[in-house]
């Protein structure tokens, strides 16, 4: 993919079903959230962020486009998404990993949501972009936390110029 980061594109690297359930891991204003949302229209999408402020926006935003499949939650991840064990088919952790100071206690939370066979979309800066944070992310260490925790990496690809993904599987 060129030009810069573009969830409805990104996603296209899932096979989305519409009745599929999914968390998103760091929405802040909700980014991903939408256009997951319409993807998933006889589904459920859980919005985790730990700032209130993001989440206030995305409720606002929710209201007026009339988006009722989503579900705001305020949470830290590293500490406990809130949801349940195997509750999920799909966990979206997006420009997120840099941010964490434990990416295997976000891994591992993703990993205890998701169904059997579920996935998590990890995506996140390239070390080489000119712009971003500061503490950017390489893949091959997400890739090796993964592993060790009995995830099954499925795909890598270029999500973006400056970005890039991963998708992993919950393997039963």
């Amino acid at each position: 993919m060129t030009g810069f980061l573009n969830p409805s594109e990104v996603l296209k690297q899932i096979k989305l079903k519409q009745d599929m359930v999914a968390a998103d891991f760091g929405c802040g204003s909700g980014g991903w959230v939408s256009p997951l949302s319409r993807h998933l229209a006889k589904g459920r999408v859980y919005a985790i962020d730990i700032l209130e402020e993001p989440l206030s926006a995305l409720r606002a935003k929710l209201k007026a486009e009339k988006i009722s499949n989503i579900e705001i939650i305020r949470a830290d991840v590293e500490s406990g998404s809130k949801l349940q064990d195997n509750s999920c088919d799909l966990v979206l952790m997006t420009n997120l990993l840099f941010q964490v100071e434990d990416i295997k206690k976000v891994l591992e939370e993703g990993k205890r949501v998701l169904k059997g066979e579920g996935k998590i979309l990890a995506v996140d800066w390239k070390k080489g972009a000119p712009f971003g944070p500061k503490g950017k992310i390489l893949p091959e260490k997400v890739k090796e936390i993964a592993k060790e925790i009995g995830l099954e990496l499925e795909r890598e690809f270029e999500a973006g110029a400056y970005h890039w993904g991963l998708v992993f599987e919950k393997t039963i």
